[in-house]
Order: C-alpha cells, then structure tokens, then sequence
C-alpha cells in the first residue's frame, strides 16, 4: 500500500510543478505585445511596398514620356500638359522646353539644342508629390 502512495505522490501535481496565474498572465502580455508589434510591422511593409510600387510607375510615366519627346521629329512643344491615370491616381505631366544656351570652344552658341523639363505632379494622401527629370533634345536646323 505505501507503494501506491509513493507513485501518487510523483504523479500528482504540486505547488512546485505548477505555473502560477501571474506568470501566465506576463506570458500572454509578452505574446500580445509581439503578435501587436508584427501586426505593425507587416503594415509599414505594405506601405512601403504600395509606395514603392507608385514611384516606379511615376518613373516609368517620365521615362516613356521622355523617350517619346525624343523620339518625335521637330523641336519639342514649348510647354505642354499631359494627364495620365497610373492606377494610383491622376499624374500630370508639365512639359517645357527652352533653349539650352550651351557654347562650345571659343564661345560658339551650339544652336539647335533644347533643355527639356519634364514634371510630374500627383497627390499621395493629400499631400502633393512631383518629380522632375531634365535632358537634351538636338534638332538640327
């Protein structure tokens, strides 16, 4: 018989085998406060991405415009403005084109060049945004 209360005794629980209710509690709040933390986490990360992912379409709206400025014959608009619908909202694009004003050797005015300035103006949460990008257009003439 003491046998069988001496194999008891070891498989019942005890004070010292046993988590206390404070303990649990700290445990749940520390895994609360990750899982809160992570939650944040992964939301900056899709915003970030959302952002990220709308900067490359304004560039690549600049960059296509750009080549079909350089691509088109004649000397380039003086100004011009273009709406384009990117999936994130309207982006206008402010064309203006001046003379480049560039010498070569001796002082020679180098005619036929353009400076070309192309912006793009769009709204992100409504806060304006505009990017810029300049380059050269010869046109012989």
């Amino acid at each position: 018989m003491r046998r069988d209360n001496q194999r008891w005794s070891r498989l019942a629980p005890g004070p010292k085998s046993a988590f206390a209710l404070y303990e649990v509690l700290i445990g749940v709040t520390i895994f609360v406060v990750g899982v809160l933390a992570m939650g944040r986490a992964v939301e900056n990360c899709m915003n970030a991405s959302v952002l990220s992912t709308q900067e490359d379409r304004v560039r690549q709206i600049l960059a296509n415009h750009m080549a079909e400025v350089q691509a088109t014959p004649g000397v380039p608009d003086k100004t011009r403005e273009i709406k384009v619908e990117s999936g994130y909202g309207l982006v206008k694009i402010l064309q203006k084109t001046a003379p480049a004003g560039l010498k070569g050797e001796k002082d020679v005015d180098l005619g036929g060049i353009s400076l070309v300035t192309l912006t793009a103006e769009w709204m992100r949460g409504g806060i304006p945004q505009s990017r810029k990008v300049e380059f050269y257009v010869y046109r012989a003439g």
